[in-house]
């Protein structure tokens, strides 16, 4: 079986690799030469744990090919996955398609006998419907399917979450398409995973769902986090009480600087959109975005408020700066909704990140000093910043990091340490929710 994953990003590259992995041959197409370049060279343009094995073993084994070119790669296909981005688009909150429709446009001179084409990214309900139809007419005689099989990768979990995954859902108009299609994830017969048939509808919107309820669980226990301060109670413990409770479950119940990365910013607005465009309530959502903001201004008040209210002149280590650990990505993260304005407060930042600098250093402002090693980040700091929880920010020396700081305020966004922990050190305590 042949398959072509158009666009080698995040998703067409992983979903390819991983694609490769269970015996099919897989070519990745993106018009992006500098990335196709930077692949067949043997560097994984992005960051996600065990990928740049698993791609260099596919290779080597003749399974998994990069290109730019079209014609040869998707005449061979016997399935076409559109993975392409689908970012927000400015001034409406909806996804933005045209990457999708050109896709559509470009694979359709080139099909060549039966051919499944199918969305992988992430796309408002309707979108399968006009690829086909985009497709049918650039190339009338094109005998093709459409499907859609939406995507559930967490970035750093992402090899594990494609094969060993809760569910594959298969939006299919035929039974030709769906059976091709589980031929393609036979591989998961032996997990016994759940392959859920549905229409093409139904299939895209089960992704923006599923976003959306997780993003509801991070900004209600957001929001109970502020109560919790409010009244003297333990977030953790209400989380943990909420959590054994099999109907609600502990997962996406953990406080912090509110939600980012590539998913459910972009989707939990998109959903929203589709709502409005369709004349129906989506009061929740709304509710959970709103949440969200807040969550990150609270951020920036309360450190305002752990260094006397004024962070002006104050050195600042800032440990962590992408969304989540594992990751590269830097989309929508906290840090960039809360470092800028302590920098228009006139705070100095020193920022570490194991993996997000680079990106960081184009989306953050000049004077923010990005430091190699964390200790010159806290050399001299008036106050560390524990901003996403990198396992090598868990276990800490605090009693050396005291003595390299100048100031004692430890501020703890993510709620890895325990406040007799760190108070034992000589640090004054910061938390969320406790």
């Amino acid at each position: 079986m042949n398959v072509v994953m158009i666009g080698g990003g995040y998703v067409g590259l992983v979903s390819g690799t991983c694609f490769a992995e269970f015996g099919t041959f897989v070519t990745c197409v993106d018009v992006d030469k500098s990335r196709i370049d930077v692949l067949n060279s043997g560097v994984i343009p992005i960051y996600e744990p065990g990928l740049d094995a698993l791609v260099e073993k596919n290779r080597e084994q003749g399974r998994l090919k990069f290109t730019t070119e079209y014609k040869d790669a998707v005449a061979a296909a016997d399935l076409v996955f559109i993975a392409v981005g689908t970012p927000t688009r400015h001034g409406d909150g909806h996804a933005d398609l045209k990457y999708v429709y050109q896709a559509a446009k470009d694979i359709a001179p080139y099909l060549s006998g039966y051919t499944v084409i199918i969305d992988k990214s992430t796309v408002p309900v309707g979108t399968a419907r006009n690829v086909k139809r985009i497709v049918a007419e650039e190339n009338p005689k094109a005998d093709f399917d459409i499907a859609s099989n939406p995507e559930f990768l967490r970035e750093g979990a992402a090899i594990t979450d494609f094969m060993r995954p809760d569910r594959v859902v298969l939006g299919v108009e035929t039974d030709r398409a769906g059976i091709l299609l589980k031929q393609l994830y036979r591989p998961l017969n032996l997990i016994e995973t759940p392959i859920l048939l549905t229409t093409l509808e139904t299939a895209e919107l089960i992704k923006y769902a599923s976003n959306a309820f997780l993003a509801t669980k991070i900004s209600f226990i957001n929001e109970m986090s502020s109560l919790c301060e409010a009244v003297g109670a333990d977030v953790h413990a209400v989380a943990k009480g909420m959590g054994l409770d099999g109907r609600i479950g502990r997962k996406f119940l953990h406080p912090g600087p509110g939600f980012g990365g590539s998913c459910f910013p972009k989707d939990t607005k998109a959903l929203v959109r589709i709502a409005q465009e369709h004349g129906t309530s989506s009061r929740i959502i709304e509710a959970v975005i709103e949440v969200n903001e807040a969550q990150k201004a609270r951020m920036i008040t309360k450190i305002r408020n752990a260094l006397g209210g004024n962070v002006s002149g104050k050195k600042i280590a800032v440990l962590g700066l992408t969304f989540k650990p594992e990751t590269d990505d830097m989309r929508d993260s906290p840090s960039l909704a809360i470092l800028p304005k302590l920098v228009e407060d006139g705070a100095i930042i020193r920022a570490h990140d194991p993996q997000g600098m680079n990106e960081a250093k184009s989306l953050l402002p000049d004077s923010v000093k990005y430091c190699e090693n964390i200790d010159s980040a806290i050399t001299d700091a008036d106050a560390i910043v524990l901003m996403t929880e990198w396992n090598i920010y868990r276990g800490l020396d605090l009693k050396d990091l005291k003595q390299k700081m100048q100031g004692k305020t430890f501020i703890d966004l993510r709620n890895i340490y325990e406040r007799d922990q760190v108070q034992a050190a000589g640090f004054e305590y910061h938390c969320v929710g406790r």
